[in-house]
């Protein structure tokens, strides 16, 4: 159990923290998959391309954190699921235009499936309307 937890909060840190694939990929397949049912990450379908999109929403959010609730893992089917909220304000550049200083307070989870402890395939659950709603940008 300690090295797929330990794997999985390393991992779920530095993809949250905007830190990107050059440091998120240690902790994962090469080739691992993404999924979610947000229109936000529609094109997304690996966790590189994931771990970019964290990045990059750092620059219009660049006071983005989060506030972890819940980490578990279910080593029967090595998985570790990650509650979170994430805050923050939007009053840098990037976005769909200028600042607009809202704030965002976006409930989510991270579902992580391990294979030889590293994750080999991620899927977010979010409500990107509501998280875009808050920041003024749908």
């Amino acid at each position: 159990m300690g090295n797929m937890l330990e794997q999985a909060r390393a991992f779920f840190d530095a993809c949250e923290t905007g830190q990107g694939w050059d440091v998120c990929k240690v902790f994962c397949h090469p080739d691992a998959t993404f999924s979610a049912q947000a229109d936000a990450l529609a094109d997304v379908s690996t966790v590189e391309g994931y771990c970019e999109w964290m990045k990059g929403l750092l620059t219009p959010i660049p006071d983005g954190r989060y506030e972890l609730k819940c980490f578990a893992v279910d080593e029967e089917r090595d998985s570790v699921a990650a509650v979170a909220v994430f805050h923050g304000t939007q009053t840098g550049p990037g976005g769909p235009g200028e600042p607009t200083g809202n704030r965002v307070a976006a409930d989510y989870v991270y579902a992580m499936q391990f294979e030889d402890g590293r994750v080999r395939h991620m899927t977010k659950i979010w409500n990107d309307v509501v998280s875009l709603r808050q920041l003024g940008w749908s």
